[in-house]
Order: structure tokens, then sequence, then C-alpha cells
């Protein structure tokens, strides 16, 4: 999560960089085992990173040239001490080097990314400040003018913060995600392109209450409005073949939190929570119900904003730690989680084209629970840190796809329309739809 945006790959060129830019990142925190009630959605672990303001008080400039990217990063004030602005930006340059190879085979090849990110944050008045950031980034990479592929986030954040009194503030957010890939095919007659895509837009509201110096409160809810497009097929006339058609699916996903971090005692910390979420599958569009063989048996047509399928759960979580003496420390937690974006993937690896899917009449949402237990230890006067943990986690309503899928379509122009991407997913893109619905 960047400033509470959900980043859906967070890698660049197949995992060798992040996707996060470390001149603009203020904080990390990595939700091991059991996170806070405000996190939802995943059955795995939470990064949530937070990006930096910049300097409200003079400009600075950074930056780095490498042999394989090089970066810059500018910041400075708005209005000294009341607000500022910061942008960063990177890029890799290896396609560069490969334009002066002698090989026309490697000279017209592609690899390289890009991504910027900004963030400005102005003081209203001493109750209200407000802050705005964004990211974009994107990977591209090409065999000369024969096969492209490339894929990328972009995120935004509007979040506004206001001081009720000495006691207690809010934040109001409005965040937007979006998540694409494109893979396209011109050699010969067979000339196509395949686009995916996940847009979420997000409400986000949250109170925070200081009773006294033994409690933190958290009150908020959240709503997220899906829409995954899971392959746009576009072909020229010279292939013969008609591409198919996937509708897209929208979700609305609806969570209410409470939470307190407690300080029971000067040895004893508890952190416990409460989380009720709803997912509700959205028309418009058809949807489809199978037999055990993967047999459409039954259609129905919804129209827009009409409720196909709805979800509730409620997620508990408690997490404790005890300090046994100054430099050691057991915690222990409990947590469940459901999800109910699912990826799907046709290799034992991720890659940029697996396929994102909602839960929906035939996917139940994925439920998560987990009991951990760790013991933690300081050492060499807190120079290094020792620390041992187990868990147990139980896990429902996986998902995978049969074995051996097959495109959909029996005529044959059909099917050789997409024998160019075996290997990838243009191949199984209607046989997970069929199948998981």
């Amino acid at each position: 999560m960047l400033d509470d945006a959900p980043v859906y790959n967070a890698y660049h060129l197949l995992g060798f960089f992040s996707t996060f830019n470390s001149d603009a990142i203020k904080d990390l925190t990595l939700y091991k085992g059991s996170a806070p009630a405000q996190y939802g959605g995943r059955l795995s672990s939470v990064i949530d990173i937070k990006m930096n303001e910049g300097n409200n008080k003079k400009v600075e400039t950074s930056g780095g040239i490498g042999l394989i990217s090089s970066h810059l990063n500018v910041e400075g004030p708005i209005v000294k001490d009341k607000g500022s602005l910061l942008v960063t930006a990177r890029r890799t340059y290896a396609d560069l080097f490969l334009k002066l190879s002698s090989s026309s085979t490697l000279s017209n090849n592609t690899l390289y990314f890009y991504d910027m990110n900004a963030k400005a944050n102005y003081r209203l008045n001493a109750k209200n400040q407000v802050f705005l950031s964004g990211y974009l980034g994107r990977d591209v990479l090409g065999f000369g003018s024969t096969f492209g592929l490339n894929w990328g986030n972009s995120t935004a954040t509007f979040r506004w913060n206001h001081l009720l009194n000495e006691k207690t503030f809010s934040n109001t957010s409005l965040i937007f995600s979006d998540y694409s890939y494109k893979i396209s095919n011109t050699s010969g007659s067979n000339d196509f392109s395949i686009t995916s895509r996940i847009r979420d837009w997000n409400f986000k509201q949250e109170l925070q209450f200081f009773p006294n110096p033994a409690n933190a409160i958290k009150l908020g809810l959240n709503s997220i409005y899906h829409t995954v497009t899971p392959g746009q097929v576009s072909g020229s006339t010279s292939t013969g073949a008609t591409p198919p058609t996937l509708q897209d699916r929208y979700g609305l996903e609806n969570a209410l939190y409470a939470s307190n971090d407690w300080k029971a005692t000067t040895r004893l910390n508890v952190s416990y929570g409460l989380r009720l979420s709803s997912f509700s599958l959205l028309g418009a569009g058809d949807f489809y119900g199978y037999d055990a063989d993967g047999n459409v048996v039954s259609t129905q047509t919804y129209t827009s904003g009409q409720v196909v399928k709805s979800y509730l759960f409620l997620e508990p979580r408690i997490s404790a730690s005890f300090m046994l003496n100054d430099v050691s420390s057991l915690k222990a937690s409990y947590t469940r989680n459901t999800q109910n974006m699912h990826i799907v993937s046709n290799s034992t690896s991720s890659n940029p084209t697996d396929l994102w899917i909602m839960s929906s009449n035939n996917v139940k949402p994925q439920i998560a629970d987990q009991v951990a237990l760790g013991y933690f230890r300081n050492l060499a006067d807190n120079r290094f840190e020792f620390s041992t943990e187990t868990y147990y986690k139980k896990l429902q309503n996986q998902i995978d796809l049969r074995q051996g899928p097959t495109y959909g379509p029996t005529t044959k122009s059909r099917a050789s329309y997409c024998s160019a991407l075996v290997g990838l997913t243009a191949s199984s893109f209607y046989s997970r739809r069929k199948q998981a619905g």
C-alpha cells in the first residue's frame, strides 16, 4: 500500500527492482502476522508505505547516475513553513545500450522501466491540513516490432487531516488505483493485442481517539469500487478470427472497523480489533452457473448496479507483547482475514500477466485464520536483534486453474488466433473466465 492506495504489482523488470523509489519513502511498516483492523482484503502480510512530504523550508535537489538506472529528487516549500512539494523520478536505460549493438536483432529490442512519485501538502490552519500524492510507473519490454509487453501502476491519494480536539482527529481520504498490462503481437498475419486492467475508487474515513496515555482507539469505514477488465482482445481482420469478448466485472467492497492499542501494564501491550467486511458483485453483464465438469448450465443477465452476489464476514484480531526484561519479549497473535480479489496464475512464479478475478456467484471469498507466537531479543547493547516465530495458518476457499486449461471457442480460427501466446496468458483467458466465473 502506497499512501493507502493498493499496488497490485509491486515490481519492476519481473522482480529485479522494487516499484518503490527509496527517495520518495518516509517510512515503511511490515505486518507479518496480525495486522491492525484498518487493514483488510488480503490473507498475507501487509507492507504499508508512506511517502515523503518534502522540505517546507528550502529547495533541495539530489540525484544519482548508475550503470543501470538514474534518479532525480526535487523538493521545496509551496509556502514556507505551511506547505511543501516533493517530486522524484527514476528510469533505467538498458535499451539505450542495446541500440549500440551492430546486430539488428538486439538493437531493435526494448527493455526499460520508469516511475515518478509526487506529493504535496498544505496546512490550511491550526486544525486542518491537506495532502495530495501520486505515483506513475511503467515497464516496457519489446522484441523488435513483432512482440511487446508493458505493464504498470498509477495511484493518487487525497487526504484531509482535521483536528477535532486535543484528543481526537480524523483522516478523510479519496484514493484511486489502477493496474494494467498490454500484450501485442504483430508477427505475420497473427496481429492482435490483449489489454487487462484493475481500477479502484476508494473512500476511507477514520477517527483516532486518545482518551488517556494507555489507550489509542481507531474507528473507521472503507468503501472500494472495483472494475476488473479480464482481457480486451483486438486483432487485425487479416487473421480471419473474431476476438473473444470478455465482460468487465464490477464489485463493491465495504468495511467497518474498530481497534484499540492498550498499554495494560509497563510490560504488557495488547492490540485488539474487529473488522466487519462485505463484498457485493455487481452488474451489468451475463453471469453463469456450471456443472462439475465446468460446462455452462445456466445464464443470468443483470443490469448496471444490480447485486449478483453478496458476502459478509466478521474479522476479529488480537495481538499481545510481553516484556520479559529490558532486552527480550514474547509476542502472540490471532487474526482472521478475508480476500475478495484473487490472483490466478498458470506458472509457479508470479508475472505481470497473472489474472485477477473477484469473488462471484462461483468463486467464494478466501478466508485465513492465523495464530502466531514469537520470541524477540536484543543483543550487544541493541546492535543486533534476534527473533524466532512459529505460526499456524488455516486457509479456506483457495482457487486454482483446472489441469490443462484450454481456449474455450472450438472453431479452428479462434484457436489459432491465440496460439502465439502459449506460455503467457492469452490461451487461457477464456478458460479461466469459464472455470472461475
